[in-house]
């Protein structure tokens, strides 16, 4: 079975050419369930250049679908033996005003388009700059 990987290597995601704020933005929980975006902002941003991209999407889907750490192994699997979507789709990038910073190791951190660093990756000739998916065409 093929694994596809969702990972990016010294990459640095713009948020979305489209995106609506300006600065990045806390997603709100609605209701009693976390949403997609309050997981990944959550898992990232307590734990910067821990996770890479592959481990917050199956993170994610793991939780969605209540597994138990004993279904990991070939839940994960299954997960990827189809292409997901990476991470220049996430609300993240596209809604709430995030970039993200992938490291050498493809390990990712949060970083608010407001803020000196993000301005400093946008700006870094060595690394790949790319902008996240726009949420219309």
């Amino acid at each position: 079975m093929k694994t596809h990987t969702a990972n990016y290597y010294d990459i640095f995601i713009e948020i979305a050419d489209d995106c609506p704020v300006a600065n990045g933005e806390v997603p709100p929980i609605k209701g009693d369930n976390k949403t997609v975006a309050n997981m990944q902002f959550e898992m990232i941003s307590k734990n910067p250049y821990k996770y890479t991209s592959d481990d917050v999407l199956f993170q994610v889907f793991a939780d969605k679908n209540d597994l138990t750490e004993s279904e990991y192994a070939e839940a994960r699997k299954q997960f990827f033996s189809k292409g997901q979507a990476c991470l220049r789709a996430s609300p993240l990038t596209k809604r709430y005003g995030w970039g993200l910073h992938s490291n050498h190791e493809g390990k990712i951190a949060l970083y608010a388009s407001d803020s000196p660093e993000y301005e400093k990756f946008v700006n870094d000739k060595s690394l790949k700059v790319v902008k996240a998916m726009r949420s219309s065409r």
